[in-house]
């Protein structure tokens, strides 16, 4: 199996059960799809712009496999990638488990849900969106030519973007000294690093 296959399976695994999988999960157990957009502010670039992160990021890998794309990197960039890629992937799964009731693509502002603060949140803020990029950054070190280049950039500025201007804000409001309190002991993407 050539990088860019690997890269584009990857990529088709992660989407299907990060987002597909959870989503079907969520509606079931909770009568919610548990995706939320707004149509304001920062919220209506941001969504989009990971969108299309993630699409060059699938892009990468069907232009290689026409021949379109030269790649660049060598084997042990590809091994590594690999390996990110997939744990990345696995960490982001259980951090939406984790998650439960809680768990939403984007953010309706004053919803209140369940503060989870326990498992890989107990470590870090948002497990998931270091899963998204360390993902990301994987598929990129798999494959690294312009497209997944560009889609690994831009899903590190969306998901910076999401955190600090849309999720941060709208926690401190819904759970206010509960969130102030996690968020000075607990890192925003690793351990011990971001803390409010």
């Amino acid at each position: 199996m050539t990088r860019a296959a690997v890269a584009l399976a990857l990529l088709v695994l992660f989407g299907a059960v990060g987002f597909g999988w959870r989503t079907v999960v969520q509606l079931r157990r909770h009568g919610d799809t548990g995706w939320r957009f707004t149509r304001t502010g920062i919220d209506r670039i941001v969504a989009p712009a990971l969108a299309v992160a993630f699409v060059l990021l699938g892009v990468g890998p069907v232009v290689a496999l026409v021949g379109e794309a030269p790649t660049t990197g060598g084997p042990v960039g590809a091994v590594v990638g690999a390996v990110l890629a997939l744990g990345a992937g696995v960490l982001t799964v259980v951090a939406q488990v984790q998650m439960g009731a809680s768990w939403r693509i984007g953010v309706e502002h004053g919803e209140r849900t369940e503060l989870v603060t326990g498992g890989l949140f107990g470590l870090v803020r948002n497990p998931i969106f270091t899963g998204m990029v360390v993902f990301a950054v994987g598929l990129a070190l798999l494959l690294p030519n312009l497209p997944t280049l560009l889609g690994a950039a831009l899903a590190l500025a969306t998901i910076e973007v999401q955190v600090r201007l849309v999720e941060e804000p709208n926690l401190v409001t819904v759970h206010g000294e509960a969130y102030r309190r996690w968020a000075g002991a607990t890192g925003r993407f690793l351990p011990g690093l971001g803390r409010l």
